[in-house]
C-alpha cells in the first residue's frame, strides 16, 4: 500500500496549491460536516493576498500541470458533477504551456517515424503553438520536386507517464469518495474520471485524431463553406501528426477579416449551419470550435484544426435534437415532451403532460422576444436544468453538444449581435427532419430494423444455450450453498486489516502536511 502514501502525498501538493490561490473560498462550508469545514477554514489561512480575484479555480490547475489542466477543461463540459458557477470558471482554462526544446521536438519526430529528420522535412520550424498534451510546428516537405508548408503536432516528451501518475490519484479520490459518500455515488466519479481517461488517452495517440480529419474530410468534402486539413499519412504516427498547413485568417483576428472585406454577418450564419450539419447530419462535431481553432481561408471557406475533442451523437440523439429545436419553433410541447420519453430519457412514472408544462415555461419567453435575443445554447442550457428535476440521468453527448453550441453561438454572434440563430437554423433541422423522418426515413428505418430482428432470432439458440447453463448452475449453488475454503476467509481478513492501517496512516499523513505547511508559513 505504499501507493497509498504517493497518493497522499502528491494530493497534499495540490491541496497547497488550491488553497494558495484561493479555491477554498469559492466553496460554500455550510453543507460539510464539522470536519471539513474545519479543513476548508485551515485552508483559506495561507491563501495568497490577491487569490480572491479573478478565475481562482483556473489559475490553480494551470499551476498544477497538464493533467490538473485537462482535468478543468473536462469538468467545464459537466456542470451536472461541479455546478455551473465552477463551470463558467473553468470555461476560462486556456490550454497553453511553454514549448518544449526545439531539439527535442526533432529528436521525438525522427524516432517516431523511425527515419532520419533530413529524409522527411526539407525544414523544421519553431513550435507556433503549445498545449498541454503537444505542440505545432511549421514544417516544409517536398512531394514530386515541389514544395510545400505542413504543420506538424508533436507530443510532449513523457506526457504519458505524466498523465498516468495523475490520473491515478484522481481514481485513489474518486473511489474513496464515493466509498464514504452518496452524493459522490449519484454524481458517478469514477465514471467521470474514466471519460476523462479514454478522452486524454485518444488525444495522445495523433493516429486517431488524424483518423478524426480524415472522417470529417469524408463527411464534409461537398459542403461549400466549411472543409478541414489534408493528413499526410506517410508523416504521421503515435507521436507525430502531419497535415496540410492552412493559410488563413484566424477567427479570432478581427481586424484581418476587416480588413479583407468578409461579410460578416454571412460568416456567422455559415459557421452555425456547419456545426449544425456537423451535429445532425454526421453525427460527428468538432467540440472545440473556439475562435482559435477556426480560420477562413482565400476561398471563404471556414477551415477547423485540433481535432482532439471531437462529439458523437447516434441517431436516437440527433433525432432528439432535432424534434426538440423543431418543436420550440412551433411551440408543441408536448412533442418535446414526448421526445423524452420516447428516447428513455425521462422515466415512465413522471407525467408527460406535468413535464410539457415544465417545457412551456422555457419556450413561452422565447417567442415574446425579438430574433437576435433568443439563445439556442441558452434554450438547451435550461432544458437540461428542466429535466434534472424529472430524473433525466446525465447524458454527456449532450452536455457536450450544448457546451459546444455555446461557444459556436458566442463566434457567430461576435460577427453578427443581431443574427437569428432559428431562422438561420431552421433549413438544416428541417432538411434533416424531412430526410430521416419523412417517408424516405421510414423506410429505412424499417430495414435497418428487420435487419436487427434477424440477428436477434439467428442469436436466439445461444442465447437460450446459455441460460439454461447459468440456470443449473444457479440451482447447484441453492442445493450446496457457496462454501469459502479456510484460506480464502484468512486472506479476505488480512486484506481488511491492512486496508483498515493504511487507510489510518493516510489520515495521520494529511494532517501531519497541514500541520507542516502551517508552521512553514
Amino acid at each position: 500500500m505504499i501507493s497509498a502514501v504517493a497518493h497522499v502525498a502528491r494530493l497534499a501538493r495540490a491541496a497547497f496549491v488550491l488553497a494558495r490561490e484561493g479555491v477554498f473560498g469559492i466553496v460554500d462550508p455550510a453543507p460539510l460536516p464539522p470536519p471539513a469545514q474545519l479543513l476548508v477554514r485551515m485552508a483559506r489561512l495561507i491563501e495568497r493576498r490577491d487569490a480572491r480575484s479573478g478565475a481562482r479555480l483556473s489559475r490553480a490547475l494551470t499551476r498544477l500541470g497538464p493533467a490538473y489542466l485537462k482535468l478543468g477543461q473536462f469538468l467545464a463540459t459537466r456542470p451536472d458533477v461541479v455546478g455551473a458557477a465552477v463551470a463558467r470558471d473553468l470555461e476560462s482554462l486556456q490550454d497553453r504551456l511553454p514549448p518544449f526544446p526545439q531539439g527535442e521536438a526533432e529528436a521525438m519526430i525522427a524516432a517516431s517515424l523511425e527515419r532520419p529528420l533530413a529524409d522527411i522535412f526539407v525544414k523544421i520550424g519553431p513550435s507556433v503553438a503549445a498545449a498541454s498534451i503537444a505542440q505545432v510546428h511549421r514544417g516544409e516537405i517536398e512531394d514530386g520536386g515541389t514544395r510545400r508548408e505542413v504543420a506538424v503536432k508533436v507530443l510532449r516528451p513523457n506526457v504519458n507517464a505524466r498523465f498516468r501518475r495523475d490520473l491515478s490519484d484522481f481514481f485513489f479520490v474518486a473511489r474513496n469518495a464515493e466509498k464514504y459518500s452518496a452524493e459522490a455515488r449519484r454524481l458517478r466519479l469514477i465514471e467521470v474520471i474514466a471519460t476523462m481517461q479514454r478522452t486524454v488517452a485518444m488525444e495522445m495517440d495523433l493516429r486517431l485524431e488524424a483518423a478524426a480529419l480524415s472522417e470529417m474530410a469524408e463527411n464534409t468534402r461537398d459542403d461549400p463553406d466549411f472543409r478541414v486539413p489534408t493528413v499526410d499519412w506517410d508523416r504521421t504516427s503515435h507521436s507525430v501528426l502531419t497535415m496540410e498547413w492552412i493559410d488563413g485568417i484566424p477567427l479570432n483576428d478581427r481586424a484581418r477579416l476587416e480588413e479583407t472585406g468578409v461579410d460578416m454577418v454571412d460568416l456567422g450564419a455559415k459557421l452555425i449551419q456547419a456545426f449544425l450539419r456537423h451535429a445532425l447530419r454526421d453525427g460527428f462535431f468538432h467540440a472545440d470550435m473556439h475562435p482559435g481553432n477556426l480560420f477562413l481561408d482565400p476561398r471563404g471557406q471556414l477551415v477547423a484544426v485540433d481535432f482532439g475533442i471531437m462529439g458523437r451523437l447516434g441517431l436516437k440523439e440527433r433525432r432528439f435534437l432535432a424534434e426538440i429545436l423543431l418543436g420550440f419553433i412551433t411551440r408543441d410541447y408536448i412533442r418535446v415532451a414526448e421526445v423524452h420519453f420516447e428516447a428513455g430519457y425521462v422515466p415512465s412514472h413522471h407525467s408527460v403532460e406535468n413535464f410539457a408544462q415544465a417545457i412551456r415555461a422555457i419556450g413561452e419567453p422565447i417567442h415574446n422576444r425579438t430574433a437576435e435575443e433568443i439563445s439556442m445554447a441558452k434554450l438547451l442550457t435550461l432544458l437540461l436544468e428542466v429535466t434534472a428535476l424529472f430524473d433525466m440521468r446525465t447524458r454527456p453527448e449532450l452536455i457536450l453538444l450544448q457546451k459546444t453550441m455555446v461557444v459556436v453561438e458566442g463566434v457567430a454572434r461576435s460577427f453578427d449581435p443581431k443574427l437569428d440563430i432559428w431562422s438561420t437554423a431552421d433549413p438544416v433541422v428541417r432538411e434533416w427532419i424531412g430526410r430521416n423522418l419523412g417517408p424516405i426515413g421510414k423506410i429505412e428505418g424499417a430495414a435497418a430494423g428487420a435487419s436487427q430482428l434477424g440477428k436477434v432470432l439467428a442469436d436466439i439458440p445461444a442465447i437460450a444455450s446459455g441460460a439454461a447453463a447459468a440456470l443449473a448452475r444457479f440451482e447447484a449453488m441453492t442445493r450446496e450453498g457457496i462454501v469459502l475454503a479456510p484460506e480464502t476467509i484468512a486472506a479476505i481478513a488480512r486484506a481488511q486489516a491492512e486496508r483498515g492501517r493504511w487507510r489510518t496512516a493516510a489520515i495521520w499523513i494529511v494532517a501531519v502536511a497541514v500541520v507542516a505547511i502551517l508552521i512553514w508559513l
